[in-house]
């Protein structure tokens, strides 16, 4: 894309951002039948995983289910938007965490709490946390991917940055991780390790979701190296706009924990929260793209 293109995407979203919530909400429900029915988004992939994850229900509970994910994916769009601009006091109102007091108490002890998430909406808006933590000298920060266009990467570096998270590239990680171990900077990073690692990462596979599924096993892995509490985020609508993410501690003592046990343990805990609210997680996301060989099944 040109420059002037780039100018006019990012004007534009910040432009939308400005909107209130029930003009973006109405935006989400005229957006629904564009993507579901009309540009039909990845609704085979969608179909698919719905199918090989729950085989045990019927095909109307599956369609059902199917139907009510495109609608949150749709508010999914239209609340990370809102975060470009949305003040202080409304994310106070929409969002709640639940044990961040003893997340930031592990911080006592522990250079690091390392969070595991997932794709679980709205995801974004966990990005929230430093403008909730207490102690002055906390930290807060989470990995990603940078886009490859230009301006996309731009409005996200915004909206994920502008409550006081800093962005860390997934490529330069353990380099910014132990950087802040060494400066002493106490840290709470999230991690979204819930989609399909490359073939030549996989260490590990694990049932999820009733499918043999291959783990990204980095958070661990960093979080052995650097001591971290580990907590897992269980993010839960509660409402339409309004979120809660309960944090529940899986280890405060990592080095003593088997290998592969804690990512394991990450994907079991995931598929609780799928199951209690199913139409809440990135169904169109390509999960199973890859089969273990038969000289690597254990």
């Amino acid at each position: 894309m040109s420059k002037l293109t780039d100018f006019f995407i990012e004007r534009g979203f910040k432009a939308l951002s400005r909107l209130p919530f029930g003009v973006l909400y109405a935006l989400s429900d005229m957006c629904f039948p564009l993507v579901y029915y009309i540009g039909r988004y990845r609704r085979g992939v969608v179909r698919t995983n719905l199918e090989n994850s729950f085989p045990e229900k019927t095909a109307a509970e599956r369609k059902s289910i199917e139907r009510d994910f495109y609608r949150r994916f749709c508010d999914y769009a239209v609340e990370t938007v809102k975060l470009i601009s949305i003040d202080e006091a409304d994310i106070r109102r929409r969002m709640e965490f639940v044990g961040l007091d003893e997340v930031e108490a592990q911080l006592g002890s522990h250079p690091f709490v390392f969070l595991y998430l997932g794709h679980v909406f709205n995801w974004e808006w966990v990005s929230t946390i430093p403008m909730w933590t207490k102690r002055e000298a906390t930290h807060g920060a989470q990995l990603y991917r940078p886009l490859n266009n230009a301006a996309f990467d731009r409005l996200f570096e915004h909206l994920r940055t502008r409550f006081g998270a800093e962005n860390i590239s997934k490529y330069d990680a353990l380099r910014r991780i132990m950087r802040l171990k060494a400066e002493g900077v106490p840290t709470i990073i999230g991690f979204i390790s819930d989609q399909a690692p490359r073939v030549q990462n996989i260490h590990d596979w694990t049932t999820f979701l009733n499918q043999d599924t291959p783990v990204f096993t980095g958070t661990e892995r960093i979080g052995k190296k650097v001591d971290a509490a580990i907590y897992y985020v269980d993010m839960e609508r509660v409402k339409r706009g309004y979120y809660r993410a309960t944090f529940r501690l899986m280890s405060d003592d990592v080095r003593s924990v088997p290998d592969y046990e804690l990512t394991n343990r990450y994907m079991q805990l995931l598929e609780q929260t799928i199951r209690r609210q199913p139409a809440g997680w990135l169904w169109s996301h390509r999960r199973w793209k890859h089969k273990r060989q038969p000289e690597t099944q254990i």
